[in-house]
């Protein structure tokens, strides 16, 4: 069997369906790939685009998908509450069966030679096929995002790994590189306090927060930089988000390596949070895919936090992890087309 490589891409439109349409469509144009999921949001201003198939394929569709994000997205009109410094803010090549982690980052690297000489658009490698350790974690190559975008450009630490150093107003650079399977996690709660939301997801993350004095200003590093205090979830970055249209806040997560936090140990953690200031959740949402074992980790954890009969089946554990962590309780959640497994069985 032909080794299978996933694309993540993230566009910066989440609002305009057409659009959306068009760009995800390009994917169907190559052979050899299957398009598995357009997951837009209209208040990040942002979609998901997922498909798999085989890695030269791979690389061909997500050139042409970014082809077609640049004529058809302006980054000088965009706004949304979710970070980005692109109109293809990132474009992550991720091995799924019988390919290796540095294959795939060699795919990230020619896509981006190629986006960089084909289309004159800055590109930055980042995680497993980052130049430099500087550029790994995704948060500190984006870091001031489209509007801080045109300076960083001119500083010799962030040169572009491919394209010009010239900024591109319509379009941004684009950011690419290899990973493990991320899962695009969101709790809800039932709350429109914005700030309490940033402050259970400043408690959940990795990162963790800004250790304060006695006065309850922020402590600074010998260099002038933030001291955080380690959160408790590793693998796990987060924030608090409002949705305008909902009416109600999210804490945003990507879990980088399921095995490590899996979304029902972060379902738990923001639980406790919240409770802790006196806010409920409502049930949780998968953005994109997810693997079919992070959501058999989550059945038997209920399993044995509950104490409750094993599940007869497969499905019936998918179910209970369904029910447990409430993943229709904002959107419809269906199997068949959230989890990645199921859907290439498709």
């Amino acid at each position: 069997m032909p080794p299978i490589v996933e694309c993540v891409p993230n566009i910066s439109e989440g609002r305009d369906q057409d659009k959306i349409r068009r760009v995800a469509d390009t994917v169907k144009t190559v052979r050899g790939v299957t398009l598995l999921d357009v997951d837009p949001n209209a208040d990040y201003n942002r979609c998901v685009i997922t498909y798999a198939g085989e890695p030269q394929a791979c690389v061909e569709a997500t050139f042409r998908l970014t082809k077609a994000a640049y004529e058809e997205i302006d980054m000088r009109q965009h706004h949304g509450s979710h970070p980005r410094s692109g109109a293809v803010d990132v474009a992550p090549f991720v091995p799924v069966r019988d390919i290796h982690m540095a294959e795939c980052a060699e795919l990230a690297r020619q896509y981006g030679k190629r986006v960089g000489e084909e289309l004159g658009l800055p590109v930055y490698l980042y995680e497993a096929a980052a130049s430099v350790p500087e550029r790994t974690n995704l948060a500190k190559v984006r870091k001031g995002e489209y509007e801080a975008l045109e300076e960083k450009l001119k500083q010799p630490e962030w040169i572009p790994d491919f394209g010009p150093t010239k900024f591109v107003p319509s379009f941004g650079c684009v950011i690419t590189g290899a990973r493990f399977f991320l899962v695009a996690y969101n709790v809800n709660l039932k709350s429109s306090d914005l700030d309490a939301a940033q402050e259970i997801a400043l408690h959940v993350r990795e990162m963790g927060w800004p250790i304060k004095d006695g006065k309850g200003e922020e402590i600074l590093s010998v260099t002038g930089k933030k001291v955080f205090h380690p959160g408790p979830l590793l693998f796990v970055k987060g924030m608090g988000v409002y949705l305008d249209e909902d009416k109600f806040c999210q804490i945003s997560m990507n879990l980088t390596n399921y095995l490590i936090t899996a979304p029902h140990t972060a379902f738990e953690q923001v639980k406790h949070e919240a409770a802790a200031r006196g806010v409920e959740i409502n049930g949780s949402e998968v953005v994109g895919l997810i693997p079919l074992q992070a959501v058999l980790l989550a059945a038997e954890y209920f399993v044995w936090r509950d104490n409750l009969p094993r599940p007869a089946s497969e499905f019936d554990a998918v179910m209970l992890a369904h029910d447990k962590l409430g993943f229709s309780a904002f959107r419809p959640f269906d199997p068949k087309k959230k989890i990645i497994e199921y859907t290439i069985e498709e």
